[in-house]
């Protein structure tokens, strides 16, 4: 909840009187001390980055306490991490296994941790992904490690429905959130692909090629959705609506863009 979706939705749900865990990765960043500013007492903020098991055994120890003879009422499990624009010949192979560790892994094993809380308050999950089963160009790590993710989660639907338990996928459009949007951030990261390239790869594609994709990339994302409030209020009806939807996409105003690539390759 340091950014974005996960710090506004976090502010939403204590405005509507719900007791709030928020996860952030620095109890000391910007986006924590928002929330401590502008938020009730019943939010506490937890430091947490779900690649460390020990944060989220941490997590579990402090939350499930708190929830004894309630349950847990929900989980959103919104945290999401790309950072590499390239083809997949280019993307190094540390790039899918840290999409995979944040984006998939980490989400599992936190879910797991806390799944046993749902059922007793009739418990909903809400899983901020992205279109999947669309192909990403240049996007092939952040992509898969999302099928991955949407995929799970329906099948978690099935399984915890006779538990009581109601799962959803939130399937956003493009938004502006944390550094997506922020040129330095992605000049940065083009720079470290460039140097961390071997040097027959390079000549193959071509250093100009690597630079245009990037720019394309920087070009779009100017584009994206200011209001945060339409995953916002997707993701609070999943946790209060008594018949959430399965699956929902809030800003779909690039859709066209996905059924190309997928049809028209």
């Amino acid at each position: 909840c340091d950014s974005g979706f996960g710090k506004q939705a976090a502010h939403h749900l204590d405005a509507l009187g719900f007791t709030v865990f928020a996860s952030v990765l620095d109890l000391q960043g910007a986006g924590a001390r928002e929330l401590r500013q502008s938020c009730s007492p019943r939010l506490t903020l937890l430091q947490m980055d779900l690649t460390k098991p020990d944060d989220i055994r941490r997590a579990q120890q402090l939350v499930v306490p708190q929830t004894v003879g309630t349950g847990l009422w929900g989980l959103v499990n919104n945290a999401g991490f790309d950072d590499t624009i390239a083809d997949a010949e280019l993307s190094p192979l540390c790039k899918f296994r840290t999409c995979m560790d944040i984006n998939f892994f980490g989400t599992l094993e936190l879910t797991k941790a806390l799944l046993p809380q749902l059922p007793p308050a009739n418990g909903a999950a809400a899983f901020p992904s992205a279109p999947g089963d669309m192909p990403y160009p240049c996007l092939a790590a952040y992509g898969a490690s999302k099928a991955a993710l949407t995929l799970l989660m329906d099948t978690f639907r099935n399984e915890l429905k006779p538990w009581g338990v109601k799962v959803s996928v939130i399937l956003p459009g493009y938004f502006k959130t944390g550094r997506s949007c922020n040129p330095v951030y992605w000049q940065e990261k083009k720079e470290q692909l460039l140097a961390s390239l071997p040097a027959a790869l390079l000549q193959d594609y071509g250093e100009e090629y690597i630079h245009e994709i990037h720019k394309q990339f920087v070009q779009f994302m100017k584009l994206a959705n200011e209001d945060l409030s339409l995953v916002v209020n997707s993701i609070t009806d999943a946790l209060v609506s008594a018949r959430p939807a399965p699956r929902y996409y809030p800003g779909q105003g690039v859709w066209l863009m996905y059924f190309i690539h997928h049809y028209l390759p």
